[in-house]
């Protein structure tokens, strides 16, 4: 019954809102265990413990950073099965055949994960003199600054391919 508690009181704990370490760009390389560009689509949602997590298929197109795949399985929490829902803030969302970079980490059980959640993902477009462009939005709510434990601001970041296959530290593998 005290191992059922625990489960509960960190489950509710978790629900009710997500805190994340604020990462810069060079703490999500070090920390990732592949960054990939690919199209990502949805393929299910599968419980794991007491927690949900969606699955989806990625495509990868280019890999910056990890051991080569044509393709990945990649999790973020929450999901539908069923009548049963459930959501996490923080967690983002990935529209249907979307063109993105991910910054992953592989958990002990093997399965890869988002960065930061939010932090972790680019968009891919293209600028009006037609360069390919990654790009993420501020993140407005739930950082902390590391050191501090104080709430951290977060502007986004935006980078040509060029300059972030640099700052990654080399060129991207086909």
């Amino acid at each position: 019954m005290r191992h059922l508690t625990t489960i509960l009181a960190a489950l509710a704990a978790t629900l009710t809102g997500t805190t994340l370490e604020k990462l810069t760009f060079d703490d999500m390389v070090a920390k990732s265990t592949q960054i990939v560009r690919g199209r990502i689509s949805l393929t299910n949602v599968q419980q794991h413990g007491p927690i949900y997590y969606s699955h989806y298929k990625v495509q990868v197109s280019e890999q910056y950073k990890g051991t080569p795949a044509k393709t990945i399985d990649v999790v973020v929490p929450g999901g539908t099965i069923g009548r049963n829902q459930q959501t996490f803030s923080g967690v983002p969302s990935f529209p249907a055949d979307t063109d993105l970079v991910l910054f992953l980490w592989t958990s002990k059980s093997g399965l890869a994960h988002v960065i930061g959640l939010s932090q972790g993902v680019f968009e891919v477009t293209k600028n009006t003199a037609g360069e390919t462009i990654f790009s993420r939005g501020a993140i407005q709510e739930g950082l902390v600054d590391a050191r501090t434990g104080r709430p951290a601001n977060d502007t986004g970041m935006r980078f040509t391919a060029g300059e972030f296959a640099a700052r990654v530290g080399r060129g991207a593998v086909q």
